[in-house]
């Protein structure tokens, strides 16, 4: 535990509101994921928390996916701006892998852009051999939902909900244009 933190797998200690507010509006990875696709997410997944021991306040998720024999797959760690830098993402993530260990699961995975070093403190990897592991392309078949009616489509270079467009950091609809000027269609 850390200093007025403490770490739950508890499921109803969880504040699903809060953790889709943060994971649909400020984690590019699930940037417009909506309510329902977060709710059906917590329900299928071993989900955790970090809480404020003082206020109760949740304060960093995370969930696996797992069949609690072979593998997991660590997903969705997200950690509040406010208490950022005082390693709770990385003590959350060892309470997760501590949970883990019972399960004696031969592998446990996961996928960062940004957090490498949390991860290497607490004994993940990169992937030895990264041509092994072969993704289906159903998500990139996946169409995002339309502009509004009062918006224009644009061209992304990049997958949109990618690390690398620069759409993906602002909004939802952050594909589409700013509004179309009065009187044109």
């Amino acid at each position: 535990m850390i200093d007025n933190y403490e770490f739950s797998g508890d499921p109803a200690r969880l504040d699903a509101a809060l953790v889709h507010r943060w994971l649909s509006t400020d984690a590019y990875w699930a940037l417009g994921r909506t309510r329902a696709q977060q709710d059906r997410a917590i329900a299928g997944s071993l989900n955790f928390g970090a809480y404020d021991t003082v206020t109760g306040a949740q304060v960093a998720y995370a969930r696996v996916i797992t069949d609690r024999v072979t593998f997991a797959w660590l997903c969705d760690v997200y950690v509040a701006r406010e208490v950022r830098g005082k390693g709770i993402g990385r003590a959350l993530v060892a309470a997760v892998r501590d949970h883990l260990a019972p399960y004696d699961l031969r592998r446990i995975l996961l996928a960062t852009s940004d957090a490498h070093g949390v991860y290497e403190n607490v004994g993940f990897q990169p992937l030895e051999n990264p041509g092994q592991w072969w993704p289906t392309a159903a998500s990139s078949a996946r169409s995002p939902a339309p502009c509004p009616d009062d918006a224009v489509p644009i061209r992304l270079r990049a997958p949109y909900g990618s690390a690398t467009h620069p759409a993906t950091r602002t909004s939802p609809d952050a594909r589409c244009t700013a509004r179309k000027p009065k009187g044109r269609s």
